[in-house]
C-alpha cells in the first residue's frame, strides 16, 4: 500500500477510536455497544467474498479490529 493510503487508513483509524472513547465518555454508548460495532465491523470482513487479494485485505482487517477489541483500545476498561 502506498503510504499516502497508509497513512490515511491510520489517521481514519485514529479518528474512529477517538470518537468511539467520545462516545462512552459522554455515556452516549455503554462499552457493550462499542464492542457490538467493532464486533459487527469485524464480521463483515471476515464474510467478505473477492478474490484472494481482497480476501486477504478483508482478512487483515479483521484481525486488526479483533485485535483492537481484545487489547481494549477503543473503551478504556478499568
Amino acid at each position: 500500500m502506498p503510504n499516502d493510503q497508509m497513512h490515511s487508513g491510520v489517521a481514519a483509524l485514529s479518528i474512529c477510536e477517538a470518537l468511539l472513547l467520545a462516545l462512552n465518555d459522554a455515556k452516549i454508548l455503554p462499552e457493550s455497544e462499542i464492542i457490538g460495532v467493532l464486533k459487527d465491523a469485524a464480521a463483515v470482513h471476515e464474510n467478505a467474498e473477492g478474490s484472494d487479494r481482497a480476501l486477504k485485505m478483508h482478512s487483515a482487517v479483521a484481525a486488526q479490529i479483533r485485535l483492537i477489541i481484545s487489547g481494549g483500545n477503543s473503551v478504556r476498561r478499568k
